[in-house]
């Protein structure tokens, strides 16, 4: 027996031990030839086998996933695997989705860490940020931020700039403050309202990299210019910090 004989036998005596979906979703359903004709668009719906819906948006460098319940918009890193896969991950190195050379997608979540097949759905509209937000609109995006977090926090927690937001920074700025309100949101789902007792504002300041801190009773997110949406921290690296 051929060795390329002998790695298609073991291919698919693996495949037939995985769940039909998954199965589906690493080799393909329907083969090689249909999976090209297929192609999933630059920026598209997906449904997971949980139910959970999300839209991939890979039409800029900078890859992005929302999902449909939350307004937060993940910025992904994409990195080769084996077999020509790739996966992308979040700003704590955490696999988000693995795509398989065939086209099929595996979310990877907290309650599903070995993964979940998704469906293409069809296609959408594009997530990436726009270049420049107004001065109203800014303003705007950080009231619904400060309302989030005190709602959750179940006080006034006050949000503040360090530096004015000039038109090149005005989209990070707002979404530092969405990711923050976005964090005391899930810390109060879990019920840790201990980590955010300890927390009377949010301060959004502008530095050489992303990151976040707790000083002196201040949540302290850094966003960096010149990165896209890569260039401020996401919820989960805040709840981390938070956590400590």
């Amino acid at each position: 027996m051929s060795i390329v004989a002998l790695m298609l036998m073991t291919a698919s005596a693996n495949a037939g031990q995985l769940p039909h979906s998954l199965r589906d979703a690493l080799l393909g359903r329907k083969g090689v030839a249909e999976a090209r004709r297929v192609a999933a668009p630059p920026v598209a719906r997906y449904v997971s086998e949980t139910g959970g819906a999300f839209v991939f948006d890979k039409a800029a460098p900078q890859p992005l996933i929302k999902f449909d319940n939350s307004t937060e918009v993940w910025a992904l890193s994409p990195q080769p695997a084996s077999r020509g896969d790739v996966i992308y991950r979040n700003d704590l190195g955490e696999p988000v989705l693995r795509v398989t050379k065939l086209g099929g997608v595996i979310l990877f979540t907290d309650d599903l860490p070995m993964g979940a097949a998704a469906a293409l759905s069809g296609r959408a509209t594009s997530i990436q940020p726009p270049a420049v937000l107004s001065i109203g609109a800014l303003f705007q995006r950080l009231a619904i931020a400060q309302l989030r977090a005190s709602r959750a926090a179940q006080r006034q927690i006050e949000f503040a700039t360090v530096e004015d937001a000039r038109p090149e920074t005005s989209v990070l700025v707002a979404d530092s403050a969405t990711v923050a309100a976005e964090a005391f949101e899930q810390a109060a789902r879990r019920g840790d309202r201990s980590i955010l007792s300890k927390i009377g504002r949010v301060l959004l300041t502008e530095g050489r990299k992303p990151s976040a801190q707790i000083k002196d009773g201040s949540l302290i997110v850094t966003y960096a210019p010149g990165q896209g949406l890569a260039g401020r921290p996401s919820s989960k690296r805040i709840i981390k910090v938070m956590d400590r």
